[in-house]
């Protein structure tokens, strides 16, 4: 594996461990780990335990969920602890947000965990930050939860003050 920057050298020997530590810190490029989800704090992140002892916040990258205080907001939490919580998944990822939390591809066995919550409409995809075609189709096939909703505001909106709190 090598860096970006620090003239191509190659990291060798170090623990796993440390190792994701100092990636999670790197402008990264499409990397890989696996962990037990001990958290869900909303509906579009999560807390993962990697090797028993470091916790990575994680938030799903490609969509956006309801906000406390919009319809599905609830929903969504549970639908995504319902899938993931106590569970071993698989995150890809290949960024950081300015939270410091892992944006990334959430993965149970070959479960897309993420495109499952669009799909089930409870959550948007998140255009302004993804050009995905799978889950902007999966956006426009979606007719429950927020869907069923005529023209439900999107979190960004109601975030800004733009959305108001119904249905």
């Amino acid at each position: 594996m090598r860096t970006s920057g620090g003239g191509g050298r190659v990291l060798r020997n170090i623990k796993p461990t440390i190792l994701l530590t100092l990636l999670l810190t790197l402008t990264a490029s499409a990397f890989e780990f696996t962990g037990k989800v001990v958290g869900v704090a909303d509906g579009d992140t999560i807390t993962v335990l990697y090797q028993g002892n470091k916790q990575y916040k994680v938030r799903l990258q490609h969509i956006d969920c309801p906000e406390v205080g919009q319809p599905f907001a609830t929903k969504a939490k549970q639908a995504l602890s319902a899938k993931v919580s106590g569970k071993t998944v698989t995150i890809k990822w290949d960024e950081m947000d300015r939270y410091k939390r892992v944006l990334g591809d959430v993965y149970l066995g070959k479960r897309w965990i993420n495109v499952e919550l669009v799909s089930e409409g409870l959550a948007w995809h998140y255009k302004f930050y993804s050009k995905d075609k799978t889950m902007a189709a999966a956006e426009v096939k979606a007719k429950l939860g927020i869907w069923s909703m005529p023209n439900p505001p999107p979190p960004w909106d109601f975030r800004r003050g733009k959305g108001v709190a119904g249905g």
